[in-house]
């Protein structure tokens, strides 16, 4: 069951994207070989305010440890925590 999830302000809706890490020697790790969570991925929905910067489908990097999570599927974060889109 899909929800529909609006955040309000300056917050923003994120699906986190699941990213294979390549090691120094060539061997990839899954997502789920590292405890941290990924911090890149695709802006779902976006607040109100006139401050927010990324546009819905974005590919965004952002802190690590940022926002709240919503059914282990998105994340809402702040826009001052998104640190860069991915082009």
């Amino acid at each position: 069951m899909k929800k529909n999830i609006q955040p309000l302000k300056d917050n923003v809706l994120i699906e986190p994207v699941k990213t294979n890490k390549k090691t120094g020697s060539g061997i990839y790790l899954p997502d789920n070989a590292s405890e941290k969570r990924s911090n890149e991925g695709k802006v779902v929905e976006i607040g109100d305010s006139s401050e927010i910067k990324v546009k819905k489908g974005q590919l965004v990097v952002f802190n690590s440890f940022a926002g709240t999570e919503i059914d282990d599927k998105y994340l809402v974060v702040k826009n001052e925590d998104i640190i860069a889109v991915i082009k």
